[in-house]
């Protein structure tokens, strides 16, 4: 594989030897405690190199750091392991670095200049849910010392940085030099009007930080009582609130539209194609067949849900007819051909790494390609000749892959189905349409997956059973229903088909020694899993220690939660003791797929970690025009940090929308009563979900009941102290609605059930003596913290 070169400003002085550069970088670790050449470093000294070494710190190069041989690294091995179970540092790819520590290559949100006028980010999205994310102070190039042009950030830009840790003990953890501006700061500010008497009004604003704005009666254009506006701001004087004007009413708060937008303006997602890009897609003209084989005879067909506009993969089974390989199957995928269309450094490649991924709202789809390509031109269109990329696999009767090869295709979709069309006609009940194709295409497709599921059977990737709720909304853009569709063996035949070719693209790039984004996941810190480990054991299920789990030990767990009453929390609870899954060009395998090799190339059309894919492999097998370029090849770190922030930046809207809606819905209801499920448990009080909805809400400690509520970490429980009654992750309560606040996506609830007796181990946890009395005596009132799971 080709090597990424490092940044210039971290290559070691010219002529330096290595031996010379190890020590100093051992030596700068403390100036103060001695370091003895080849014995095993203090923990602090230890903690401190990996601190000052992040990414850098594997064994190996601890190891010849310090000068450690023989007896040595086994007590190196044994303190870096204690280490591990004590949350102090943590294994991510083949280094070890401070839990919450930041990449290499971060996308951060300039927000403050502190009091000697610097600057200072954060993370845009950061991924520990228990912690703050750290400040980074931002170094600005001084003029005549960097060599070319080196960007300039100010307040409010988001910029992709290079982090560096901080040599000021007194200062920010990290330094940041800034490689690239991502997003200049706006003076467009989105907010509710709420009109006052005699004209005019005051924006109220939808971002907690944010501060109201004057708008004064000349300005408020069409904007009624209750609007969502965007306005200008303008700032009059050095004193008082700044005025503003509005420029566009989005309308009523009151309204879905309204709501999806709260989310696209509050975590900066680009929804409006500049007019360059949407010209350059409206010049594209149909691929041609140069470089290309023609399969258009061959009846691939596309199964999707049933509102899909845009349709990137198609799929084919057929047996192998080689007596090499008897019993075995032939599994064709074929990918909408984005690279065609799509090509590096053009108006349209710029915005799709801008947006870095199509976001998916109950109302609206903010796609990362405009229309005319991802609806038209790159879909695969019933009847309609398409490029494509195809993978066409063979496996054994025994599910194991006997080999495959990609193509550059023209196709031409035999049929457009939906998953519960395709289901049916397999269950029995074949329309006008699926009929004809039941016998050549549907049982083969099936029977082909029968044969993968035994490879899926040995590979025991992580097998979570979390139902996602699906929000259907009225005409008027309103909740109509909250409802968990059924999972179908077509959405896993569909899912299992990807997956396989994610593998073989990874596959091939890597055989190549091409450098490519892989998708992948890392295992579960010790940390998480010692904390999962404590719940477990409160319900008399046990994880075994060590470094090396794998996917099917956490398989093992919820078997034996499978059908009992705690069956939905240990799901839970399983999840969020996982890694999150992220982009990067450095290969550490995925953990919960159970795979050494992974990368995704089955969505171009709404993912740009695929379109890279793609263009890795039309470069690298020659396959025509619209190959990766050394250029792209060159910042892959950068590409990879961006688009996995971008990733979370569309979870987190999506999110978000949901909770909105769900208050906004509920917000008529208040004062009824709901059946839920304790979802949460914290020093300050229970998290409940309605099971219904899909919705979270809180019920603060104070509002508990007269006794006295102590908070125990380990059963994840608050009980009280005299009576002995409590509440556990996962208990089903009955609750009030006492109010929503549906801008912020906030339920608050009361609880109307008793509790339930606590187990004797949680009671003698208590007479112990090892309690945790924050947060027991709350004000009544008081509200739930944002986002506090």
């Amino acid at each position: 594989m080709t090597r990424i070169p490092r940044d210039p400003t971290e290559r070691p002085a010219k002529g330096a030897g290595k031996k010379t550069q190890r020590a100093a970088k051992a030596a700068s670790v403390s100036e103060k405690e001695p370091i003895i050449h080849g014995a095993v470093p203090p923990r602090d000294v230890l903690m401190r190199f990996i601190a000052e070494n992040p990414q850098q710190a594997s064994k190996r190069e601890i190891v010849k750091a310090f000068g450690l041989k023989g007896e040595a690294r086994a007590e190196l091995k044994a303190l870096l392991r204690s280490l591990e179970e004590d949350g102090l540092v943590e294994k991510k790819r083949k280094s070890l670095v401070r839990p919450g520590s930041l990449p290499p290559v971060t996308v951060l949100d300039i927000t403050i200049r502190d009091i000697d006028g610097e600057l200072i980010g954060r993370p845009a999205e950061w991924l520990d849910d228990d912690g703050v994310a750290p400040a980074v102070l931002i170094r600005q190039s001084a003029v005549g010392k960097a060599k070319g042009k080196t960007p300039v950030g100010g307040l409010g830009d988001r910029v992709l940085a290079k982090i560096f840790p901080s040599k000021d003990r007194g200062g920010p953890a990290y330094t940041a030099r800034i490689i690239k501006v991502l997003d200049k700061r706006k003076d467009a500010v989105l907010g509710v009007f709420r009109a006052t008497p005699g004209g005019g009004g005051r924006l109220m604003p939808i971002d907690k930080r944010g501060e109201e704005v004057l708008v004064d009666p000349e300005f408020t254009g069409e904007a009624k009582d209750g609007d969502l506006v965007e306005v200008h701001l303008a700032r009059v004087g050095r004193y008082g609130l700044p005025r503003a004007q509005v420029q566009t009413v989005i309308g009523s708060v009151a309204s879905e539209k309204a709501i999806s937008m709260i989310a696209i303006h509050a975590h900066g997602i680009p929804h409006i194609f500049p007019q360059r890009v949407l010209d350059e897609a409206e010049a594209a003209t149909p691929a041609t067949m140069a470089h290309r084989e023609d399969w258009r005879a061959l009846p691939l067909i596309t199964i999707d849900p049933a509102d899909a506009k845009d349709h990137d993969d198609a799929v084919y089974a057929e047996p192998d007819p080689s007596p090499d390989n008897p019993g075995g199957v032939i599994v064709t995928v074929a990918i909408a051909d984005v690279s065609w269309y799509v090509r590096p450094k053009s108006a349209l490649d710029n915005e799709a790494l801008k947006r870095g991924n199509s976001v998916y709202f109950p109302d609206r789809v903010v796609p990362m390609l405009p229309e005319r390509i991802s609806n038209d031109l790159c879909s695969l269109k019933e009847g309609v000749d398409r490029p494509a990329l195809a993978v066409r696999m063979r496996f054994s009767k025994e599910g194991r892959k006997a080999g495959h090869t990609f193509h550059r295709i023209m196709m031409r979709s035999a049929a457009k189905l939906s998953y519960s069309q395709a289901q049916a006609a397999i269950d029995g009940g074949p329309d006008e349409k699926t009929g004809p194709i039941l016998e050549t295409i549907l049982k083969p497709l099936w029977e082909a997956y029968r044969i993968l599921g035994h490879g899926r059977e040995r590979r025991q990737p992580l097998e979570l059973d979390l139902p996602e709720r699906k929000i259907i909304l009225k005409p008027d853009g309103t909740v109509d229903r909250v409802f968990v569709p059924d999972r179908l063996d077509a959405h896993k035949l569909i899912e299992e088909m990807m997956i396989q070719a994610n593998v073989a693209a990874a596959e091939t790039l890597e055989q190549k020694r091409q450098v490519l984004i892989y998708r992948v996941h890392d295992q579960p810190s010790l940390a998480k899993q010692e904390s999962l480990r404590e719940f477990l054991a409160t319900l008399d299920i046990s994880l075994a220690k060590g470094g090396s789990m794998r996917s099917n030990h956490f398989n093992g767990i919820l078997s034996k939660a499978d059908g009992k009453p705690y069956e939905t929390i240990v799901n839970e609870m399983v999840l969020r003791s996982q890694s999150q899954a992220i982009y990067s060009p450095e290969n550490i395998g995925h953990f919960g797929l159970n795979l050494m090799r992974y990368a995704h190339f089955t969505s171009p059309i709404r993912r740009y970690a695929d379109l890279i894919v793609h263009r890795a492999l039309v470069g690298t097998l020659g396959l025509g025009e619209g190959g990766i370029t050394p250029q792209e090849e060159g910042v892959l770190d950068d590409i990879a940090a961006e688009i996995s922030t971008f990733e979370r930046r569309a979870m987190a809207a999506e999110r978000d929308t949901v909770d909105r809606l769900i208050a906004h819905h509920l917000n008529g209801r208040v004062g009824e009563e709901f059946d839920g499920r304790v979802s949460g448990v914290i020093k300050a009080g229970l998290f409940v979900t309605l099971p219904a909805y899909g919705a979270d809400g809180f019920i603060p400690i104070s509002t508990l009941g007269r006794d006295y509520f102590i908070y125990d970490e380990a059963h994840q429980a608050l009980s009280g102290e005299k009576s002995g009654l409590g509440y556990r992750l996962g208990d089903p309560v009955r609750v009030k609605l006492v109010e929503a606040v549906p801008l912020a996506g906030a339920l608050r609830f009361e609880m109307l059930s008793e509790g339930r007796k606590m187990p004797a181990a949680t009671r003698s946890f208590h007479k112990a003596g090892r309690r945790d009395r924050a947060g027991a005596r709350k004000r009544p009132g008081t509200r739930p913290p944002r986002g506090g799971r």
